[in-house]
């Protein structure tokens, strides 16, 4: 069994600007890693307060590169060659890309950014879901961090 070190991993807010949510840009937040010394960098963010599920994905990345921080602004695009290269899956709106906060108004949500320092780079191909990403890391994750933010 391999041996997991901790990462550090931050974002530049506590709580969601609106650029980051549905109800602004929408766009993907900067995400700040420190102590990282992979292969390659996959994320899953995760909103566990969707009452329907357990753990609502709007955002699943990978084959990042090990970046101690990975840009905000990734466009919703399966193979991402700008700003930084990357692939990315299907969340649980069923659309490729992130897809920011959107709670109902009155509610506050927390998201949790989860980042795992891979071994290696995943042959695993664009548009793939989180139950095949978890699937795909399986055996290669030797770093973990992760981090929260708030959205109203």
């Amino acid at each position: 069994m391999t041996n997991i070190t901790k990462i550090i991993v931050t974002l530049d807010f506590l709580e969601f600007p609106d650029t980051y949510t549905c109800r602004g840009g929408n766009r993907t937040p900067a995400i700040n890693i420190k102590n990282l010394d992979a292969g390659s960098v996959a994320i899953m963010v995760f909103n566990p307060f969707i009452k329907t599920c357990c753990s609502f994905t709007p955002w699943i990345i990978w084959n990042l590169p090990p970046l101690s921080r990975i840009p905000e602004g990734i466009p919703k695009e399966p193979i991402v060659t700008y700003p930084v290269q990357a692939v990315q899956g299907k969340n649980d709106y069923g659309t490729i890309g992130y897809h920011g906060p959107c709670p109902p108004d009155g509610e506050m949500h927390r998201y949790q950014f989860r980042v795992y320092g891979l071994d290696s780079m995943l042959d695993l191909p664009p548009g793939s879901g989180k139950d095949e990403l978890i699937q795909a890391i399986k055996g290669h994750v030797v770093q973990y961090g992760e981090t929260v933010a708030l959205a109203r």
